[in-house]
């Protein structure tokens, strides 16, 4: 659970305090989801209404206040994909720099996050938890953080293709970590932000509090599957506010100056706070837990502690 400070501006949280505060009060179960179909030329109103019906954005779900009348919530989240984003082509140079993550990156940023006493979500996958396993008890023992499910090897939902298949791999992933944190995780985001057709019924079945996979609003939201408001709420992010597209050389086909993303993820916090609304980042230890970069977290942390 986060540590809420009083008398702020900024309410620092977790995801799982955050779902409490937006809680849908109408759920309701939706029938088994069809496969993917193509929008096609000749397509109907009707036919194009069922083609985005499988995952659809329902009511805006803003708190009339954040917790001890803040003006606007940030959510700190860390993707943990480690070596798990090599797993398909397993060599050991392109390995190394996944394992950067757990051996340099998530001590630095652990350390950070106590100097400011923040807290923070991490999505795991269950390779990175196997490969490293003392990462989440060190997470852990700050008594601030909580961890979320992230697939079992970073798998793709909608590669799958199987819904016993990724069920099998998302129940056996719940139960990897609930084993080892000792407590059942309440967050879920997809492996590559990626969706089956499957996905949303099955998160609901697995009784997550929250999805943080969409980027249909900037504020908290409700989902509707096939039409009807689904049990998890969203938690939205978006790829402006996210480490990969500007870090990494597969991504932007560049390095660029880490001032520069500073400035973009200060902007967005500037349009929340302005907005009284909520500031997701989401991250990625092996990126941005490089030194230059890390040096922008903390200069953007303090800058979003001077608002307090």
């Amino acid at each position: 659970m986060a540590r809420i400070d009083g008398h702020s501006t900024v309410a620092w949280l977790v995801g799982s305090l955050l779902s409490a505060l937006c809680a849908c009060s109408a759920c309701a179960q939706s029938n088994h989801a069809p496969g993917v179909q193509p929008i096609e030329p000749s397509a109907t109103p009707e036919q194009m209404r069922a083609a985005v019906a499988n995952v659809r954005a329902g009511r805006k779900l803003l708190p009339a206040s954040w917790p001890n009348g803040a003006r606007v919530a940030v959510c700190l989240s860390f993707d943990v994909d480690n070596e798990a984003l090599w797993r398909t082509n397993p060599l050991p140079v392109p390995l190394s720099e996944g394992e950067y993550g757990a051996a340099e990156a998530l001590p630095r940023i652990l350390d950070l996050l106590d100097r400011y006493q923040v807290p923070a979500s991490f999505f795991i996958p269950v390779l990175s938890a196997v490969l490293h396993p003392q990462m989440i008890p060190d997470i852990m023992k700050r008594g601030r953080h909580e961890i979320g499910v992230h697939g079992w090897v970073h798998e793709e939902p909608s590669r799958i293709g199987n819904a016993q298949q990724e069920e099998k791999l998302l129940n056996d992933s719940i139960a990897y970590l609930t084993s080892v944190t000792g407590k059942r995780p309440k967050g879920f985001r997809a492996p590559s932000w990626d969706f089956s057709p499957y996905t949303i019924d099955l998160i609901q079945k697995a009784g997550f509090d929250y999805d943080s996979s969409m980027m249909a609003m900037d504020s908290p939201y409700e989902l509707l599957a096939h039409g009807h408001p689904a049990q998890p709420i969203e938690l939205p992010i978006n790829w402006i506010a996210d480490d990969y597209p500007y870090y990494e050389p597969e991504a932007s086909g560049s390095l660029p100056f880490p001032a520069a993303v500073y400035q973009i993820y200060q902007a967005e916090f500037d349009g929340a706070y302005t907005e009284g609304g909520l500031f997701i980042l989401t991250m990625h230890p092996h990126i941005t837990g490089h030194r230059s970069r890390i040096a922008e977290l903390q200069r953007l942390l303090a800058y979003m502690k001077s608002k307090q």
